[in-house]
């Protein structure tokens, strides 16, 4: 059970704490930031080497992120070994079923995108060339698998959709068992991967980083919060008209306590309405500030976290 900003009694039926909402968020981030890698490859072009910052940032995250949210769901759980029960025993009419079989797929496919896109980096430094080497030739052949791009950006799509889906099923829960959650965290994902490889993109890999891809990632963003926007009015319009017990649910969740504050404060006005402000006022033409372009990404990031952190928290609170 977990306690945060409050009194225990007010946060009694918390049954799944921050841990998960950092796992929720990581796996998003982890397929948002491969899907907006692969847009981006896409459009350079699949022979274009070296590859553009912004695609060396979504490998360079995409694994480690999605292998420690598995770590930190792993141990969040009271009993560690049943994640292990979950990988042999498979009932594919359970959603943590197939979350295990997507994670279980993707989490590879995540790895041999990374070492795809640093491969000349890994076969020529000294601290990685013995080992790598050898694996150069299976990568090969991995890579001329004409559909297996495809394959990634769908399991990424998976990834992010399976992380709404498996809040969803708490049917006994209204703000989590909506129909347009798994929708939401897909589009969150998206705008969370695009944020995270324009973040690292632009202070790590900057030289190689190409404007006309900054401006089509920045210009999707634009299009994808908006949107986001739509689908939390959609979430709560829905129990609106739900009537009954749902009305009363969505009316706590959006005045009651700390949870209403993080929602229209964290969620809304930094994650959503500034990044977007900045956007039309500041990141339009062909002249980008960085520092208005990090300070963008960052908010529009901690907006996705909190957005996790308020679905966990408020639907359990309020169901």
């Amino acid at each position: 059970m977990d306690t945060v900003w409050g009194n225990a009694a007010q946060y009694s039926e918390v049954y799944w704490g921050w841990p998960i909402a950092v796992y929720l968020f990581l796996a998003g981030l982890s397929a948002g930031a491969l899907m907006t890698a692969l847009l981006v490859k896409w459009i350079e072009g699949n022979e274009t080497q070296p590859w553009d910052g912004l695609i060396k940032a979504g490998a360079l995250l995409s694994p480690p992120t999605i292998m420690l949210g598995l770590a930190l769901l792993i141990v969040d759980l009271s009993r560690p070994t049943a994640f292990y029960q979950l990988m042999i025993h498979y009932q594919l009419t359970s959603v943590m079923s197939i979350g295990v079989v997507l994670l279980i797929v993707y989490t590879p496919l995540s790895l041999l995108f990374s070492a795809g896109i640093f491969k000349k980096i890994l076969s020529s430094h000294d601290f990685s060339a013995a080992w790598f080497k050898p694996l150069v030739p299976f990568l090969n052949r991995f890579e001329k698998i004409r559909s297996i791009e495809g394959i990634m950006f769908a399991f990424a799509i998976g990834i992010a959709i399976y992380t709404g889906f498996l809040l969803s099923a708490l049917v006994a829960k209204p703000l989590l068992n909506v129909a347009v959650l798994p929708l939401l965290f897909l589009v969150s994902s998206l705008s969370a991967g695009i944020a995270a490889n324009i973040l690292l993109g632009l202070t790590v890999f900057r030289s190689t980083v190409a404007k006309d891809n900054l401006k089509f990632l920045l210009a999707l963003d634009l299009r994808v919060i908006p949107f986001e926007m739509f689908i939390l009015f959609l979430l709560f319009a829905g129990l609106y008209f739900h009537g009954g017990s749902y009305v009363a649910v969505a009316d706590a969740a959006l005045t009651a306590g700390i949870w209403a504050k993080v929602f229209w404060i964290g969620v809304v006005g930094m994650g959503l309405l500034l990044p977007v402000a900045i956007a039309v006022t500041s990141l339009h033409g062909h002249v980008y500030k960085l520092q208005t372009v990090l300070l963008n990404s960052a908010l529009a990031l901690a907006g996705v976290l909190l957005l996790r952190l308020y679905i966990l928290y408020a639907g359990q609170i309020f169901g």
